[in-house]
Parts: structure tokens; sequence; C-alpha cells
């Protein structure tokens, strides 16, 4: 099973300020041991939303929106992707992540089993289709070297 582990944006991801190399050591450790564990398959922070840009649909039709974003509550400054047993262990893992200096009350993580294609009833897919999904998550293994 593979999660996404999302960690909220706010006010100072927002600036770009940089978090206190302190926090910057305690996260290495923490993607160290996912490492070490086997269960780490992308760990990455985010830029600011003023580098970023939204796609609207209206009708159908994209309108593309660039940042910032004014909905902080809505943002993410980091993402985590592990593959592991159960939810329970997702879990186990999100708790361990070290916390912000200085980290208000209300300030949460967030924890996402990823959707996989496997995951749909086979009979929802066409043969083709099926096929072409797995060639796809092939390359994919091949290139990431898993």
């Amino acid at each position: 099973m593979k999660f996404m582990i999302v960690g909220k944006g706010n006010a100072e991801t927002e600036a770009g300020v940089l978090p206190d190399p302190a926090y910057v050591e305690a996260m290495v450790e923490y993607n160290e041991s996912l490492a070490k564990a086997g269960v780490l398959l992308a760990a990455e922070g985010l830029h600011p939303s003023s580098k970023g840009a939204r796609i609207a649909y209206r009708g159908g039709r994209p309108t593309v929106l660039d940042g910032p974003f004014t909905e902080s509550k809505e943002l993410i400054a980091g993402f985590w992707i592990i593959q592991v047993r159960s939810r329970e262990e997702a879990v186990e893992w999100a708790l361990r992540l070290p916390v912000p200096p200085g980290c208000p009350d209300g300030v949460a993580l967030e924890l996402w089993e990823v959707f996989d294609v496997a995951d749909l009833p086979q009979s929802s897919l066409s043969p083709e289709t099926a096929a072409r999904q797995q060639a796809v998550r092939e390359s994919l293994e091949r290139d990431s070297g898993t």
C-alpha cells in the first residue's frame, strides 16, 4: 500500500522562509530512517505557491491561474510517498515526523492512501487499457530502479 504524507504550508513556508538548520537535520534523519526501512519512495519540499500555478476548469475549459494562492489552509509545503503494509504502519511513520519548531496548535499533517489502477475492478478496464497501464508502471519502475 502506498501513502502520501502531506506537510501543510503556512505563512512562513509561503514567504519562502527556510527552516532552522537543526530542523533540517532532524528531517534528514527521518528521511534516512524511512530509506533504511525500505519504505521511502519520494520525499520533497515545495517552493511557495507564488512559484506555482493552478489550472481551473469552467465549462470543461482550462484556465491557468498563477500563484500565490490565497487559501493558505489548502497549501502544502512538502510530501513523502511511502510504501507500507497497512494504514496503521503509515500512521506510525507519520507520527515519527519531527515537529517544526514553534509549530502552532492545530497545524496538521495529512495521510492519504495513494489510489492505484490496480485498485480498480478488472472489469472496469478494457484489456488494452490494463495492458497500457501495466506498461506505464513497468517503465516507471525501470526508470526509478525499483
